[in-house]
């Protein structure tokens, strides 16, 4: 594809999703970054602000197959993978898949379900395959996860440990709309809209199977000059030297940063990375990958300020 057909590609499926998923363009921009890098993103919200029509709305625009799990304290590793059922009094067996057998995952709630059953996403995100009962299953190649969780509702929720907090390639937060934006919803509704008619919320695809892959593959070609990648190698490991945290990015918070940075580029229909590309999705990709000293929570400062305060740090490239 040549440059003017993925920046044309990609700016339908961003305006097919912005007119349903109103005022989010952000959130938009970074959950088809992750599915660009071909990564896996956590959505972090309050009920309400369009966690769900956004996944489902993307899913219809790249013509991606679409799966729902919701997870609940009673989920079993088996409602996620699937299950051999016996047949013929028990002489043969039949593999009945589960839902994470699609391309985009909602994992609804992620942590509300305990560790058991969340580690079954663990292989899947990972490897892009499930093993059941000894036999390992692949997962189509534009299979995605995106997992919810509500940050102001902790009873009866198992938190993700960091091990599985790694596997997301980013963690996106979605704040509650401007007024103007809340204000251009309700207009849509009394236009006749409805978030609970799939007709209107599914677009039509607006990309086939074989663009999509495209569009990942040219993600790869998108250049990052020496002095970016060092820039990117000194925000990690300043991470690691602040005293306000006492776990910093790994290496693999190196090679997230280089991966979104080059599709964050592409997205603005460019084939290099800019610094600015880096600072700005240096947030997503880094806020649930490090944890902040205790005495600095108490203060009340969130990993944000942290990882800001990092940045101004970090000389950026000129």
């Amino acid at each position: 594809m040549t440059a003017e057909q993925v920046a044309d590609a990609v700016q339908r499926v961003r305006a097919a999703v912005a007119q349903r998923v109103v005022g989010q363009d952000a959130v938009i921009d970074e959950a088809l970054v992750a599915f660009l890098a071909r990564g896996h993103a956590l959505l972090e919200g309050v009920p309400g602000t369009a966690k769900t029509l956004l996944v489902r709305a993307l899913a219809g625009a790249l013509h991606a197959r679409f799966g729902r799990i919701q997870f609940t304290p009673d989920l079993m590793p088996s409602d996620i993978t699937g299950i051999n059922v016996l047949r013929d009094g028990g002489r043969t067996s039949e593999f009945r898949a589960g839902p994470v057998f699609t391309d985009l995952l909602l994992a609804d709630e992620i942590n509300r379900a305990p560790a058991k059953t969340q580690a079954a996403l663990l292989e899947a995100m990972q490897e892009r395959q499930v093993t059941v009962d000894g036999t390992a299953r692949p997962l189509g190649d534009l299979f995605t996860v995106f997992a919810t969780q509500n940050p102001v509702e902790y009873e009866g929720t198992y938190p993700l440990p960091e091990a599985q907090l790694d596997r997301f390639l980013l963690k996106i937060k979605v704040p509650y709309p401007s007024q103007e934006a809340e204000l251009a919803m309700l207009a849509n509704y009394a236009a006749g809209f409805d978030a609970e008619r799939t007709a209107d919320v599914v677009p039509g695809p607006v990309l086939d199977d074989a663009t999509c892959r495209a569009l990942r593959t040219a993600v790869d070609g998108v250049r990052v000059a020496p002095e970016v990648r060092e820039y990117i190698a000194a925000i990690v490991r300043a991470t690691r030297e602040d005293p306000a945290l006492t776990l910093g990015g790994s290496p693999r918070a190196s090679v997230a940063l280089f991966r979104v940075a080059r599709a964050a580029a592409l997205l603005a229909a460019r084939d290099f990375v800019t610094p600015d590309d880096v600072k700005a999705y240096a947030f997503p990709v880094l806020r649930h990958r490090v944890v902040i000293a205790p005495e600095v929570e108490v203060e009340g400062r969130t990993s944000d300020e942290v990882l800001d305060a990092v940045l101004t740090r970090v000389p950026a490239p000129q």
